[in-house]
């Protein structure tokens, strides 16, 4: 009796590969079917190169004018970064300092809201300005930015017989409008043109002869009252080797 049970327990368990074994048919055409679905998946896969992928970014920029890259480094952009790095979902910060200019980006993780995170750039920004020079023409200000609308060819121009001026105007009316209108081009930006600027250049001895000193030109010049504010240039540029030069105050009108 029990060698009966014994040898009736191995056809009681039917497996996965029993059920295939036994029906060929179905099998077969269940390959083929997965075979033709693998195929169809495969050919209707989106592959890009460059895949467009917007991850939440957002651009701090401040301006600084005169003040050297090193002197943006260290004033400017440390102090932020400082302030930057201690903003919950942040995955990667890179900066970039200039001539007058510093640059950070801040990409946060896909599931971060970015409105959310412009609040805390906000609040990191605030925190920071006990820390950045007085002297700031203007805060820093942030702007949402999409690291695939990085560039992907850079051109440069240069000319042995046209002055700066001409080459800037030719790169922003001709050759900007030109590659724009290719197809698949989406953005279209001219950087390091010159742009016109005031610049006032001091004659000491004339202003000796007139009873004047260099320091009056470049002294403070008081904005309408509504404001209670000075302004003042506190970078000087030199133009001409050879001779010292001021920045004086433009003083912009203000409204109330």
């Amino acid at each position: 009796m029990a060698a009966n049970m014994a040898e009736a327990e191995p056809n009681t368990g039917v497996g996965i590969s029993t059920l295939f074994i036994r029906r060929p048919i179905a099998t077969s055409l269940l390959m083929v079917a997965l075979l033709l679905f693998g195929i169809f998946g495969y050919r209707t896969l989106p592959v890009a190169a460059l895949p467009n992928v917007e991850a939440p970014s957002l651009q701090v920029t401040t301006q600084y004018p005169g003040a050297s890259p090193s002197t943006m480094a260290r004033l400017v952009t440390t102090p932020l970064e400082r302030q930057f790095g201690q903003i919950s979902g942040l995955t990667m910060m890179s900066s970039n300092s200039s001539q007058g200019l510093s640059v950070i980006i801040l990409q946060f993780t896909q599931s971060r809201d970015i409105a959310n995170a412009e609040q805390d750039v906000q609040a990191a920004i605030n925190a920071a300005r006990g820390t950045l020079p007085a002297a700031l023409p203007y805060p820093p200000v942030y702007n949402a930015v999409n690291p695939a609308d990085a560039p992907i060819l850079t051109l440069a121009l240069t000319s042995n017989t046209l002055p700066v001026r001409e080459v800037t105007n030719y790169a922003d009316s001709i050759l900007a409008q030109k590659l724009a209108q290719i197809s698949g081009v989406g953005l279209v930006s001219v950087e390091g043109n010159i742009k016109p600027a005031v610049r006032i250049q001091v004659n000491p001895a004339a202003l000796a002869n007139l009873g004047s000193r260099s320091r009056t030109c470049a002294a403070p010049s008081p904005r309408p009252t509504s404001t209670r504010r000075w302004a003042i240039s506190t970078a000087a540029r030199k133009v001409s080797p050879s001779a010292p030069t001021i920045s004086c105050p433009m003083p912009r009108p203000t409204r109330t």
